[in-house]
Parts: structure tokens; C-alpha cells; sequence
């Protein structure tokens, strides 16, 4: 077995090789005894759990510890997104909350999301003391799941649902997305998001249908993760059904993919533009934005043009939630799927951001391809390209010491106007075009990613920072 080593999402692995009942115990032992020495026991441990294969059995395994060491756990008794289990923590003030969940890695794969107070996504801090701990144990224990329900050390929450589901309805216009009329195509990718957009959206008239609803542990062979490529079947249906837009969600319900009424699917990027410009401009939200190394810089033209700053933070919802705080923000989010804005949870929610998406629509009267042009008007467009490599255990430290250390680049056609290693290796052209190279915290993977006015240009810079690295391997 590999060491559990926690990423920018929390504790992933394979299961059977790595996520298995014993590491789930050792990540609950870890745990319990932080709680205890911070004397944090006045509290219940929130433990949700999605979709997956092993979801649900590792809430079980997670509540057998924490109830053996004498702390109380609130339970889910079907599975949740985990904005809910983020809201819930926050909500109820509580120390900790887990998500069971891998989010958006494939079917393989399951994971631990720890959720500390104010409903936030553990800090390294934090992680590397569970890390600790873990190295130190000499034993872990357990009392089997069945007593420690009898015993009332575990309880089933009543209707999880309402308060998160009632926060977000409160904060909507209503009135204008029911007279807008939307007629919107969900696809949660069999994910555990599907109830709380389904109660807003009907809510508030909207037309939904929804496909791919069912539990599928394997999601249907494929990635719950939107994408182009993942929701070209959504897409279709978009065009034929006559749709004002499709959404999709990851499976754990907090990333998110948006397709409009002619089946072009909406990059993270765009959506989070869109957003912000909607809640600046029109709903008067004044403030910075936050972005992530890796979202685009169209974000920090429109900033400029409104007065004020976009923030730039490493790979991380953690560190966007932090900045939200610290820079009193209007909006912060990632291009790899999440957002979240000022005055919600301290984590990333498809749930709200769909729903302030359909607000937005509503309000302007416009459709998602006018606002896109309208901004593409007045910030320009740009085009995000990735590219992935997998790497062994070797590869990664040549990589680590020639890009990281040595701080090796490769020859680039044009000028250099800054480098950054805030997170992996960014670097800054002239004409606000960047790439940027870092190794994934969720998966062995190094991902190298460009965004530049054209492809043409993206694809540029991204071929020769992979043939540079690809020369090391």
C-alpha cells in the first residue's frame, strides 16, 4: 500500500489498492485523536458520502471509528453533493465534516474530503497534521456500525436538504426567472447532485428534464467530469430538445459544464466571466474576483475595466475561498469546474452557480451566446488548451528539479514577461497569453495547460512546453 497523502481535493485512491477499509480507519483514527487533543468533542462529525462503489461503506467505516473514540457523528442516510455536506458544517457550526467522494477522477477511484469549520476545505495545515498522525499510530478503534447506532454515538440527520436548498431559493429572484420560462436539460452524470437543483429549478418554473439520473457507480464507463468532450451526448440532446441550455455536473455535484441552445459547450472560464459581470454590473455586487493560476486572464481585463484587482491564487478551492474572505470578493472560481461567490459556502457549488446562472438569463432577458458575444465585445476571447502526462515516481523528481529547482524553461518565440512558481511553473507573455506546467494534486498526472488569444497560439506554447518535458522523460 502506497502512504495516504492528501492533494488540493482532499485524500484519493484506487480502490482496492490503496482505498480500502484499513486507510479509511487510519484517516478516521487520525482524526479522532486531533479532535481530542484540541479538546474540539462538544461537536458531531458530519460524514456524507456520494455515488461511488465504496461511498457509502466508507461513511460507515469513517462513523465505526469516530464513534469507538467517543465522538458524536451526524450521518446522511443517502448520498449527498458536497456543497450540502460544506453548507451543513457551516450552518450547524460544527469542527469537521467528511465527504466521501473522488469527485470528478474516474470510476476507480474514491477519496476523503475533510471539511473544517466554517465549512471550508482543510488547509495543508491541517492535512499534513492527518498526514502525521496517520505515520504515528499504533492501532486504531472501531466498534461495529450497527452498535454504534444503538448506542446513539451515530445519528441519521433529518432533512439534510431544506436549509440548503432554502438559503440558496432566498437569495434568487424568483419571480423573474418564472417569467423568463427556461427550458433547461440536466445531466448529473449519475452523480449525487440531482435533488437540490431539481427542487430550485422547479421552484422557480423552470421546464427540466433530466437524464442520466440513476446510480451507476461506473458512470456509464465513463468520467463524471464535464468536459467537451464528456458531454458531447448532452449536447445533442440540447440541440433537438430545443433548450435554452444543458447543464452537467461532476459527481460530487460541486464542478460544473454548461452547453447553450446551439450545442457549444461552455468552458469553466466563460461561465465564471459571465457570472462575475452579471453580478457586478447588473446586480451591483462591488468587489475584486479570484481566480486561480490556471483560469483565464479575460477575467482580469474585465476587473481592470470595472476598478477593480483579480486575484491570483495557486490550484486549490482553499485558497479561493480564503481570498474571497480576505479581499471581500465578488466571485472566485477555477476553470477546472468550480465557483463560488461572496456570501455562500466557503467551497466550490454547481448548485448555487446553476442557479444564479438561470438568474442571470432571466434578468437580462438575454440568451447564453448574447452574453458571450457581448463580452467577447468588450474583454475579447481567448482559447484554454491542456494536456496531460503520466508520470512515474522518478519522472517526477527529474521534472521537480529541472523546472522547479533549476528553474529550466523552454525557448519561446516570443517575450517572456514574467515567471511564476506561486504553483508549478506559469509563465507570462507579453500580450497576457500564458503556460503554465504543474503536477496534478488529485491524480499522476503533470498537466500543462496554455491559454493565449487563438488556438493557434495556445497550441503553440503548449507543444513546446510538452516537447521540453517530454524530452526529460
Amino acid at each position: 500500500m502506497s502512504d495516504i497523502v492528501f492533494g488540493t481535493g482532499g485524500w484519493r485512491a484506487i480502490i482496492g489498492d490503496d482505498f480500502i477499509r484499513e486507510n479509511v480507519n487510519k484517516v478516521a483514527q487520525a482524526i479522532s485523536d486531533i479532535l481530542i487533543e484540541d479538546n474540539l468533542l462538544d461537536k458531531p462529525v458530519m460524514i456524507g458520502y456520494d455515488r461511488r462503489f465504496l461511498s457509502e461503506p466508507g461513511a460507515k467505516w469513517l462513523a465505526e471509528v469516530f464513534a469507538a473514540n467517543g465522538i458524536d457523528v451526524l450521518m446522511m442516510k443517502r448520498s449527498a453533493p458536497s456543497p450540502l455536506i460544506m453548507h451543513t458544517v457551516q450552518k450547524r457550526n460544527l469542527h469537521c465534516g467528511i465527504e466521501v467522494t473522488a469527485s470528478h477522477n474516474p470510476p476507480e477511484y474514491d477519496g476523503l474530503k475533510v471539511i473544517v469549520e466554517e465549512g471550508r476545505d482543510a488547509s495543508v495545515e491541517v492535512t499534513d497534521r492527518i498526514e502525521k498522525y496517520i505515520a504515528k499510530q499504533r492501532g486504531v478503534k472501531r466498534i461495529d456500525f450497527k452498535e454504534a447506532v444503538a448506542s446513539g454515538k451515530v445519528q441519521f440527520i433529518k432533512n439534510p436538504f431544506n436549509a440548503f436548498i432554502d438559503d440558496i431559493l432566498a437569495v434568487l429572484d424568483k419571480e423573474a426567472i418564472k417569467q423568463r420560462g427556461l427550458r433547461v436539460l440536466f445531466d448529473p452524470m449519475h452523480g449525487s447532485g440531482t435533488y437540490p437543483l431539481e427542487v430550485i429549478l422547479n421552484t422557480c418554473r423552470c421546464t427540466l428534464d433530466i437524464i442520466n439520473s440513476d446510480k451507476d457507480a461506473y458512470f456509464d464507463g465513463g468520467y463524471p467530469a464535464p468536459s467537451v468532450d464528456t458531454l458531447r451526448p448532452l449536447a445533442d440532446k440540447v440541440i433537438r430538445g430545443g433548450y435554452d441550455f444543458g447543464i452537467a455536473f461532476d459527481g460530487d455535484g460541486d464542478r460544473l459544464g454548461i452547453i447553450d441552445s446551439t450545442g457549444r459547450y461552455v468552458s469553466m472560464n466563460e461561465i465564471i466571466v459571465m457570472l462575475y459581470w452579471y453580478l457586478h454590473e447588473k446586480k451591483g455586487w462591488k468587489g475584486p474576483v479570484v481566480r486561480n493560476i490556471s483560469t483565464t486572464y479575460i477575467l482580469d481585463r474585465m476587473a481592470a475595466s470595472f476598478g477593480e484587482e483579480c486575484i491570483e491564487v495557486p490550484v486549490g478551492f482553499k485558497w479561493v475561498s480564503a481570498a474571497i474572505d480576505k479581499y471581500n470578493a465578488v466571485l472566485g472560481g477555477e476553470s477546472s469546474g468550480g465557483l463560488t461567490v461572496r456570501g455562500h459556502i466557503n467551497g466550490k457549488d454547481a448548485i448555487y452557480a446553476v442557479s444564479l446562472f438561470a438568474e442571470m438569463l432571466a434578468v437580462t432577458d438575454m440568451s447564453v451566446q448574447e452574453i458571450s458575444s457581448l463580452i467577447a465585445a468588450n474583454w475579447g476571447k481567448s482559447v484554454f488548451l491542456d494536456y496531460a502526462l503520466h508520470f512515474s515516481a522518478e519522472d517526477k523528481a527529474r521534472i521537480n528539479k529541472i523546472l522547479l529547482e533549476d528553474k529550466q524553461v523552454p525557448v519561446f518565440a516570443k517575450s517572456i514577461k514574467k515567471i511564476s512558481y506561486m504553483d508549478g511553473c506559469k509563465v507570462f507573455f507579453e500580450d497576457d497569453s500564458y503556460v503554465i506546467c504543474r503536477f496534478s494534486g488529485t491524480e499522476p498526472l503533470l498537466r500543462i495547460m496554455a491559454e493565449a488569444d487563438t488556438k493557434e497560439d495556445a497550441q503553440v506554447l503548449l507543444d513546446v512546453f510538452a516537447n521540453f518535458i517530454e524530452g526529460l522523460l
